[in-house]
């Protein structure tokens, strides 16, 4: 079993990481951020973050996640927020597939908006629990790695 040193939290190593990389490495940090933190929802919640999701997406963003639903057969979709609300119930295990995209989706408007990573880190890192954060400062590092040896950033 490899011998694991630590001398700063996850969550910690997480934002050094993601202050230390191009905007690419950036983008897919806050993106696994966003996943893991939809995972850790409770399930009674769900409906209530994906409604919060959808609420300021655009009507592009509402066409690719109606365009996902169609992928389900969940019946014939549309592209407005009604609707999307009113099938989320139905997608079964596939409500938390939907509020990530929806999240994903929102946190691309608000990056492109010029939102801080570090707005972002703030409201999404300290809803995580430490063994996942020490999980993803490890794919942090990775993506240090990547980042460092050739990506185009």
């Amino acid at each position: 079993m490899p011998l694991s040193l630590c001398f700063i939290e996850p969550q910690d190593a997480i934002r050094v990481i993601a202050e230390s990389v191009g905007r690419d490495a950036r983008r897919q940090i806050l993106g696994e951020l966003v996943r893991a933190w939809v995972d850790g929802i409770p399930e009674k919640e769900l409906e209530a973050h994906y409604c919060r999701a959808i609420a300021d997406l655009d009507e592009h963003d509402l066409s690719m996640l109606a365009a996902w639903h169609a992928s389900l057969e969940v019946g014939h979709p549309v592209a407005n927020r009604d609707f999307l609300v009113g099938v989320f119930g139905s997608l079964g295990e596939h409500r938390r597939e939907a509020l990530k995209i929806a999240a994903g989706f929102r946190g691309e408007e608000a990056f492109e908006a010029g939102v801080s990573e570090e707005q972002a880190l703030e409201t999404v890192l300290p809803h995580l629990k430490r063994e996942r954060c020490a999980e993803l400062a490890e794919e942090c590092l990775e993506l240090y790695l990547w980042d460092r040896m050739g990506s185009d950033n």
